[in-house]
């Protein structure tokens, strides 16, 4: 595939929200398969769906860095050396430094190769279901630390949401989703029911409810008599949010993007498993 095909599938996959990486040969000393400048698109299990890195003697050490790379969001530079040269370096294969991942090289060409591997994962998706003042100051705060926000509420309710990139009416959430995505419930009275079952149904990374803990145990019961196991239950945070003694609705937001943040610190990039 050409480089310019090689972009045309970046745009498509970005677009899509698919998680890959893109490994671009920056460097080579004599002999190898592929030359500076070829590039390869590799997806998350480790297959590449279009380009040319080169054969096998480099194939397996960029396509594990790359699905490290997916996995972390870290972009990493493979250096594929014959192993006289690693010696004289004083490195080892699969041994890093200064921020270089060395590997041998094993073919005949005993040619050197870098590689420089960049993950691109879809920006962690926010999803508000409702329409409370709360929803409304985090959308707003939402879009300022790089959620795409998804606001799922009546028609006649859209409206209070200016910037939001993604409008889905009623409560139909997509519940098979890639990436991160992270789900708040800010009904406040208006179909609170109808709006849990859809987040509870859908697959996220945390499920949290804005409302008092009393209140959403009274939700949990009723949901509990209607059918809904246990451990899809215990999936849901109530309250939402980190105790900061929030108070006003901008607070509360504050509260909630904070836990949230937190959340994705602690874990590894998603890689589209159901939570």
């Amino acid at each position: 595939m050409k480089h310019a095909d090689i972009h045309l599938l970046v745009n498509d996959l970005k677009a899509q929200g698919q998680p890959f990486a893109l490994a671009t040969v920056v460097r080579t000393v004599a002999a190898t398969a592929a030359k500076a400048g070829a590039k390869a698109v590799i997806r998350p299990d480790g297959t590449i769906s279009e380009g040319w890195i080169g054969g096998g003697c480099a194939r397996a050490a960029v396509l594990k860095a790359a699905r490290e790379a997916i996995a972390d969001g870290k972009p990493r530079l493979v250096s594929v050396q014959p192993r006289d040269l690693l010696g004289a370096l004083g490195v080892k294969s699969g041994e890093e430094r200064d921020g270089i991942r060395f590997a041998s090289n094993m073919c005949p060409s005993k040619g050197t190769m870098d590689v420089f591997v960049e993950p691109i994962v879809p920006l962690p998706e926010l999803v508000i279901l409702g329409a409370s003042p709360v929803a409304a100051a985090l959308c707003d705060l939402g879009g300022r630390f790089g959620f795409r926000r998804v606001v799922v509420a009546p028609p006649e309710d859209q409206a209070a949401f200016e910037e939001a990139e993604t409008r889905i009416e009623g409560f139909a959430l997509e519940v098979a989703a890639a990436g991160r995505r992270y789900i708040v419930v800010s009904t406040q009275g208006r179909g609170d029911e109808p709006a849990l079952r859809a987040a509870l149904a859908a697959r996220a990374d945390h499920v949290a409810f804005v409302g008092s803990r009393a209140k959403g145990e009274s939700l949990k019961a009723m949901l509990a008599s209607d059918g809904l196991d246990a451990a899809t239950l215990a999936r849901l945070k109530v309250p939402a949010g980190l105790d900061i003694g929030a108070i006003t609705p901008e607070e509360i937001a504050l509260s909630i993007l904070a836990e949230i943040i937190q959340i994705s610190r602690r874990t590894p990039a998603a890689k589209g498993e159901p939570a």
